[in-house]
């Protein structure tokens, strides 16, 4: 008997993969008479009606610095809570050469960008109360989208319409005819940054993600969002298993630079590292001591750029640290980098308490070749890691060891 085998669809928690990678939303355009273009695409339906989503669009062709006819990688560009499609987010990576792309993932949309004399492209966005919520909108941003729904329908889950949208979003981009389709990244802040991780873990098609702050078991530790997630009580573990990124980041592939400081309150450095830990293929690390939290602080760190320069468009490589080991009191760190080491050092803290509120030591060490050696840190440091830079003054981070408290 002659058995016809067909494909099964790829589904992965509540997301149909292959319909998210394989159908181009439809989309209209809003406006394309600024250098910063704006559109509407379709999104999942929400509460039995179908939606559209905001975003704004820019390339070196839209900003006037390249000829139609060319072709040029690709971002996707998610915001964290409070934001939406950032006009100069997008901005700032046409200029590095890129096609990006920045949807609202709240259902609204900001208002057009202005422009200075010089061109730059001017945020209107910023603030919550400019925004306009659209007539067609997915679900709010809000912790009653985002935790209390789960169970029944998963439409009026704002993680599901999330990660949709932004791979509606990344399929939308490939199909533009400029964009390099095989040459795309995605990077996110804060909740942007969460929602990088279940990207990056689900679509294979990005060479490139950069979490920022963002991270899984948000269930565990001093997490802001367990809270949110206890409630749920017998629905706890349904949202952990459908929409928390430890459930997902074991089967990423997609190379990846973690973004995150010492310090941060809402994406603490235990959870942090354990979502690192879980990630199998490539990645990086870059931790800053008390890296401030925010929208613009979470775009500011040049490896970002760097980092997908270096799988999208044939850039230098960060430096690889590899694993700190102590031995007769110092800490040796072997590392690999086409760029010469110039810097580095050895953080820690002996403090205890909340891991926002802890104070850093920072000790310099001395960089022999591709070799780095610090003294080690005391007997009572409880947390600690070792930092480099290169030539180019970009910074990447060994693991943060953790120990016993």
């Amino acid at each position: 008997m002659l058995i016809s085998l067909h494909a099964v669809a790829e589904k992965v928690g509540p997301w149909d993969l292959d319909a998210l990678k394989k159908t181009v939303p439809p989309m209209k355009w809003v406006r394309e008479d600024q250098p910063i273009r704006s559109l509407l695409y379709e999104g999942e339906q929400f509460q039995g009606k179908r939606t559209e989503v905001f975003a704004f669009y820019a390339s070196p062709v839209t900003l006037g610095a390249a000829q139609p006819g060319g072709k040029f990688p690709g971002v996707v560009l998610i915001h964290g809570g409070g934001g939406t499609a950032f006009a100069d987010w997008v901005y700032l990576w046409a200029k590095r050469g890129y096609a990006a792309i920045a949807m609202d993932l709240s259902g609204s949309r900001p208002p057009d960008p202005e422009f200075d004399e010089k061109g730059v492209a001017r945020g209107n966005g910023h603030r919550a109360d400019s925004r306009v919520r659209l007539e067609n909108g997915g679900p709010n941003h809000g912790h009653p989208e985002k935790f209390d729904s789960i169970g029944g329908e998963v439409s009026d889950d704002w993680p599901f319409h999330a990660v949709s949208s932004v791979m509606r979003a990344h399929t939308l981009l490939r199909s533009f005819s400029e964009v390099d389709a095989q040459n795309t990244a995605v990077t996110g802040i804060s909740w942007g940054g969460y929602t990088t991780c279940l990207v990056a873990s689900l679509d294979d098609r990005f060479k490139a993600a950069v979490p920022v702050y963002g991270c899984g078991f948000l269930h565990e530790g001093e997490s802001v969002q367990k809270p949110s997630i206890d409630k749920l009580g017998e629905r706890a573990a349904d949202w952990v298993r459908e929409y928390d990124p430890s459930s997902h980041l074991g089967r990423c592939r997609v190379p990846m630079l973690f973004v995150n400081g010492t310090n941060d309150v809402h994406y603490v450095l235990d959870s942090y590292m354990k979502s690192y830990r879980l990630v199998p293929g490539e990645k990086r690390i870059r931790v800053e001591v008390k890296m401030a939290h925010g929208h613009q602080a979470g775009w500011a760190p040049g490896e970002i750029g760097r980092f997908i320069d270096s799988k999208c468009r044939g850039g230098e490589a960060l430096p690889v640290v590899g694993k700190p080991v102590v031995e007769g009191g110092r800490v040796v760190v072997q590392c690999a980098s086409g760029v010469p080491l110039e810097k580095a050092e050895l953080h820690y803290t002996v403090d205890v308490g909340p891991r926002a509120k802890r104070e850093w030591q920072t000790v310099a060490a001395s960089v022999e070749g591709l070799r780095v050696v610090a003294p080690a840190p005391p007997v009572e440091a409880n947390t600690w890691y070792v930092s480099v830079r290169d030539a180019r003054g970009a910074m990447v981070s060994s693991e943060v060891e953790i120990r016993a408290q």
